[in-house]
This record gives C-alpha cells, structure tokens and sequence, in this order.
C-alpha cells in the first residue's frame, strides 16, 4: 500500500496562497462541512468520493489536498488512499484537519443563516 504524503499547516495555507492553488476537499459529512471548513474547500463526504471528484478534477495530476477533523480522524486518510487507487497522483493528506487550522489563528467559513428580511 502506498503511504499517503502529509502536509502541515503552514504548507497548505502556503499552497492556498499561491497563484494556483490545489483542490482542496474536506472529507466530513456535508452537516459538518456546513457547520464550518476551510476556506475554498469542497465538500466530499466518503461515500461520494467519486462522484465529487470527477466532478471538479479532470487531471489526474492535479494537487489535491483532504482533510477532516483532526488528527484522530482517519476519513481523510481513507479518501486519499482511494483517490490515489483512482490514479491521482498529486495526493496529500493534511492531517491536522480544521482543528489545526483553527488553533493555527486561520478562518474558517460558515454558512451564513438566511434570514427572511435579509435583502439581494
């Protein structure tokens, strides 16, 4: 089996920050991805791991970047291993998940509630 890389914290808001950033995907259910995630990450629950990325990423070359929760999580992992099964080939885990974000200072964003006065 081959092992999945992992990145840090300070890589991946390095690489977030770059002119072409990787495809970043969080690997939680969507009520957790709604709850809050990282800024510009895609929602891709285990069970729809195919169907999500083939949906964003044609090149199987491409950076992509998984993470979850924390470091006790392993579904980022798991998505990681799958889509290296798939034939991607730029594949890296951040294992720290949103709670190391988060403890790092960075933001995360949450789905603002939709108030019936709010106004377009």
């Amino acid at each position: 089996m081959t092992d999945v890389p992992y990145i840090s914290v300070d890589e991946l808001k390095a690489k977030l920050d770059a002119a072409d950033p990787p495809f970043l995907f969080e690997t939680l259910p969507a009520d957790y991805f709604r709850h809050s995630h990282i800024p510009g990450a895609i929602n891709m629950p285990p069970e729809n791991i195919l169907e999500i990325v083939t949906e964003h990423v044609a090149d199987k070359n491409a950076e992509i970047v998984v993470y979850c929760l924390d470091t006790d999580c392993h579904s980022a992992e798991k998505a990681a291993r799958k889509l290296m099964a798939l034939g991607y080939t730029n594949v890296f885990d951040f294992a720290g998940g949103k709670k190391a974000w988060a403890e790092a200072g960075l933001p995360l964003e949450r789905h603002a509630r939709r108030d019936a006065d709010a106004t377009a």
